[in-house]
């Protein structure tokens, strides 16, 4: 089990942090090397597998195919033990480095296969994005499900929180769907701080694709002892410690 990181480091480094939209530009300016390259470029085959496993017309014994790489695939990376991004933290933040946060990302992570991924940067005081879904985003017919629209939101205005030097957790998320947001196509995201009242934080943005209002986001962040994450990183790691004996 990994040392419990410094609460300090956390407040630095960890998502919504104060350092964490500034950083998001440094991210785009840097380029991959070495394992975090290697990472990226696996998720990246994983994501397209995945859109393209969903509307696939190949016939079966292709299919068939596929299935035993995947599952050689998943046989091989298997024989290895299965870390959260939080572990080895206190290495990543000594040395400055938030690429753990950001490649893993569900939403941002172009080392998660899950994630679109959505890419972020700090524009004055207006946090700036674009993302392009693909096909296993799909909801209503060539249009994005609302469901990961919301997903986005949360990551978008969690990012935008911490332009308050007080970063917090998601205490409610609230989105209007103002037109169908399509698939395929570059959308942009903006985001801002709006206020701060004592440990509440509320943020706002909005989700366009091209001239075409698509969705509107409004999230309220509730500042957190980062102690108390600290902590909850110690637990997870019991929690997992025990399901693996």
């Amino acid at each position: 089990m990994s040392d419990l990181p410094d609460p300090e480091d956390l407040r630095r480094f960890a998502p919504g942090s104060p350092d964490w939209a500034a950083r998001l530009g440094e991210l785009g300016a840097i380029d991959p090397v070495g394992r975090r390259a290697e990472l990226i470029r696996l998720a990246t085959a994983v994501r397209h597998v995945v859109h393209r496993l969903v509307q696939i017309d190949a016939p079966d014994e292709v299919i068939a195919q596929a299935a035993d790489a995947i599952e050689a695939v998943r046989d091989l990376l298997g024989e290895h033990h299965q870390r959260s991004m939080y572990e080895g933290f206190a290495e990543a933040a000594n040395a400055g480095s938030p690429f753990g946060f950001f490649d893993h990302s569900p939403v941002l992570g172009r080392a998660n296969a899950l994630a679109p991924p959505v890419e972020l940067w700090l524009e004055g005081e207006e946090l700036l994005g674009k993302v392009t879904f693909g096909a296993a985003y799909e909801g209503p017919p060539g249009c994005v499900h609302g469901g990961f629209i919301a997903a986005a939101f949360d990551e978008v205005l969690g990012s935008a929180q911490s332009l308050s030097g007080k970063p917090g957790m998601t205490g409610r998320l609230t989105i209007h769907y103002r037109s169908p947001t399509p698939l395929h196509q570059e959308l942009r995201f903006t985001a801002r701080l709006e206020s701060v009242r004592g440990r509440k934080i509320l943020t706002k943005g909005e989700l366009w694709a091209g001239d075409v209002l698509c969705a509107e986001g409004e999230g309220l962040f509730v500042s957190i002892d980062f102690e108390r994450f600290a902590q909850m990183k110690l637990e997870r790691e019991a929690r997992q410690a025990e399901a693996d004996t």
